[in-house]
């Protein structure tokens, strides 16, 4: 590391279970994020801040008035532009010295496996059950650990589902397909504008603990706030023995 470097990092490298060695790591890591708005605008925040060497970002939409008020990586600037394109200048604004690399479109199972064969950690900041599901299954296939966060209304969550280890659960696991209602929208159901700056920065703090191997992480455990109250609460989480994803992924056909 150079001087600047160690002057940028120095209050993680203060910290020992991180030090030079593990802020090193963390500038030769790279990370996908789906998804550049509520969630994803903080987690790519906070992990560009900290040094992620590499950030790869996933979004196909346009940043409109109406983000603004929760996608804090845009500005009233950035409203008509490509989100890929208003969250690379504001990452390169806080950290020149990453790699940031954009995709703009929808991504599908084909594009998945393509990205995630070249990245360490995946963030699901996606706002769909479709994607979702995508995303798990070539997290299951390329054996990666995926960072999961939702947020709607007053309510968000957050789990890590570390499919590197063969006893972990998986997406489908806590939410399979047959089981799932439509799609909660935020544009007819609102969300509390700070919960995705909460949820985002713990996607961001559990994708640099599960980098690092430092700590306990949130594989096997489903993390759910209550905005309104302000109360936590674990669900303990296991591998679903009849998963139509994590035991059958050789031969599952695409979401």
């Amino acid at each position: 590391m150079n001087d600047n470097q160690l002057l940028r990092y120095s209050r993680h490298i203060l910290l020992p279970q991180i030090d030079v060695r593990g802020q090193e790591k963390l500038t030769q890591s790279s990370v996908l994020i789906i998804g550049a708005g509520g969630l994803g605008s903080p987690a790519a925040l906070y992990l560009a801040a900290s040094g992620i060497g590499k950030i790869v970002i996933c979004d196909k939409d346009n940043v409109d008035l109406t983000n603004l008020q929760r996608q804090i990586i845009h500005s009233t600037d950035a409203i008509g532009l490509p989100k890929t394109a208003s969250a690379r200048k504001t990452l390169h604004h806080i950290n020149p010295e990453i790699e940031i690399t954009t995709l703009q479109k929808q991504v599908t199972e084909e594009v998945l496996l393509h990205l995630l064969s070249s990245v360490d950690a995946v963030v699901d900041a996606s706002d769909n059950f479709v994607t979702r599901h995508a995303i798990n299954q070539a997290c299951i296939i390329q054996k990666k650990p995926l960072i999961s966060g939702a947020v709607v209304r007053f309510d968000g969550q957050v789990s890590v589902f570390d499919l590197r280890y063969a006893n972990s659960p998986c997406y489908h696991c806590l939410f399979p397909v047959a089981g799932e209602d439509d799609d909660p929208n935020c544009a007819v159901m609102g969300v509390f504008a700070p919960l995705a700056g909460i949820i985002g920065c713990t996607q961001a703090a559990e994708t640099i603990k599960v980098l690092l191997g430092i700590g306990e992480t949130l594989n096997g455990r489903l993390l759910i706030l209550d905005g309104l109250t302000m109360k936590w609460r674990t669900i303990n989480l296991k591998k679903d023995p009849a998963c139509e994803a994590c035991n059958c992924s050789a031969t599952r056909k695409a979401y």
